[in-house]
């Protein structure tokens, strides 16, 4: 029991004191995934951020919307972001592929030579298939993809596959993210616990993705979460969109996307925040104490 006892002191310390927070500090990164997506996305998460509760977002380089979002993050350089990594394409119309050529990473791709869905049949598929040095090849070809376009990232996170979906991913995600200069969004255990022997902040508290809540009643279920949330670091996985018409013909989840617009650029949503003492931040601060 002795010589267990370091790293038992250790893990009960939340991150959010290692990140300098007091014990009992409410903290939450609420961060926009899928950006790069498509424009009614790209708008949303610009509005969310600007104007709304959300303090960050993550980049899908390899999406046909992608160089929009770039553009509006060269002009906006005070953006914190991220890039998610995404091995998977959810959609049969206005799809997307590996940045790298195909030949490169056959491993990646369906017999059909696209990526998988990220169904569970389809991630299983991938994951049991996955050579890690092809996953590598992607997942450096889609950081690299944002190294001339303005702004540097913050973090790395995955698109549909918790972790990275193996932990040989997550391993190697990590050792980008320190190659990099990176963070890493890590809420699974045991990635959790192997980050946190390893001093690094990562979530202390359940991870949120939008798109595990109902549609009906969403904006009271997100004041109820705010209102419960615990002391610790926690995050949100949001996903805004305006859901215009012409999202609308090519997103199937474009109503789980317009509710979280919707609250997250609610005047009440800023004032709730407020008044319950909920601190936001964003990986920025994460960062930093990854990089050191």
């Amino acid at each position: 029991m002795v010589e267990h006892a370091p790293e038992t002191a250790e893990l009960s310390v939340r991150s959010s004191e290692l990140l300098g927070f007091p014990p009992d500090a409410r903290v939450l990164i609420v961060n926009c995934d899928d950006f790069g997506m498509n424009d009614a996305i790209n708008t949303a998460v610009i509005d969310s951020i600007e104007n709304g509760i959300a303090s960050s977002c993550s980049l899908m380089t390899c999406c046909p919307a992608a160089a929009h979002a770039m553009r509006l993050l060269r002009g906006r350089p005070e953006i914190p972001f991220g890039i998610h990594l995404s091995l998977v394409c959810e959609t049969s119309r206005h799809r997307w592929g590996p940045l790298s050529a195909k030949e490169r990473v056959p491993s990646l791709l369906d017999d059909a030579g696209e990526l998988f869905s990220p169904t569970p049949a389809g991630r299983s598929a991938l994951l049991a298939r996955a050579r890690l040095d092809e996953i590598e090849t992607e997942f450096r070809a889609q950081i690299d993809a944002v190294a001339d376009s303005g702004p540097a990232p913050t973090h790395l996170d995955f698109h549909c596959l918790a972790d990275g979906g193996r932990d040989d991913i997550l391993d190697l995600t990590v050792a980008l993210a320190a190659e990099y200069g990176l963070a890493v969004r890590v809420w699974l255990e045991p990635g959790r616990r192997k980050m946190r022997r390893r001093g690094l902040p990562v979530l202390d508290n359940d991870f949120l993705d939008s798109f595990s809540l109902d549609i009906d009643g969403k904006s009271a279920r997100y004041s109820q979460l705010v209102r419960d949330l615990p002391p610790g670091l926690s995050e949100w996985a949001v996903h805004p969109s305006t859901g215009d018409e012409e999202s609308q013909a090519i997103d199937g989840g474009w109503r789980v996307r317009r509710t979280d617009y919707e609250f997250l650029t609610s005047p009440e949503t800023h004032e709730l925040l407020r008044r319950e003492d909920v601190i936001v931040i964003d990986y920025r601060t994460i960062q930093q104490a990854w990089s050191r």
